[in-house]
Parts: structure tokens; sequence; C-alpha cells
């Protein structure tokens, strides 16, 4: 899983591309990135899955804030990002957030 950020001159706004590869995929159908940024919508942010069998997803995320997120694999298995700035302990349960600075 990666976060490649790409600043925008003159703009309040990065563009954040999040890709999960196929290894770390384990097959699935579909996977979203939900977070703070979309009010932790399932349904907001679904990743496009390529042909080489990796999802990937570009967001424009406003700078200088720090966001939680993570994947939700078909719907059903929460993942962090391992590649996550860092991690933040979640308000929901005993798991930690993947947090991206921007």
């Amino acid at each position: 899983m990666s976060m490649k950020k790409k600043y925008i001159k003159n703009s309040k706004l990065c563009k954040v591309t999040f890709r999960v590869p196929k290894e770390a995929s384990m097959n699935a159908k579909s996977i979203s990135i939900v977070g703070d940024f979309n009010n932790w919508s399932i349904k907001d942010n679904p990743m496009k899955k390529l042909k080489s069998g990796e999802f990937t997803l570009e967001l424009d995320l406003e700078t200088k804030k720090e966001y939680q997120f993570r994947y939700l694999i078909d719907e059903k298995i929460w993942e962090n990002d391992w590649a996550a700035d860092k991690y933040a302990r979640s308000e929901y349960g005993n798991c930690e957030n993947s947090v991206i600075v921007v």
C-alpha cells in the first residue's frame, strides 16, 4: 500500500494517490477509502481496480491537516495503510486508524 502526495502550486490542496497493490488486495472485488475527509462514508470513495489487480484512487485533500482513514475491502475487512505517516487510536473499538499528513 502506498500514498503519493503532489502539492499543487498556489493552492491549499494536495493531490494524494492511494494505491493498494494486488498482493495486498486479498483478491478483492472492491476497496473503498473511508476516513474523516468523507465523514467515514463507505460509499463516497471507491477505488478503481486496474487490469493489473491493483486498486488506485486520487483525492484532493486540504493541506496543513491530518486525516484519519482506513481501507474497506469487499465491504467487510478493514485494513490500515502500511505506509501511513502515522497511526491514531480509533474512537470505535480497540484498533488504530491510518493517518496521512498533508
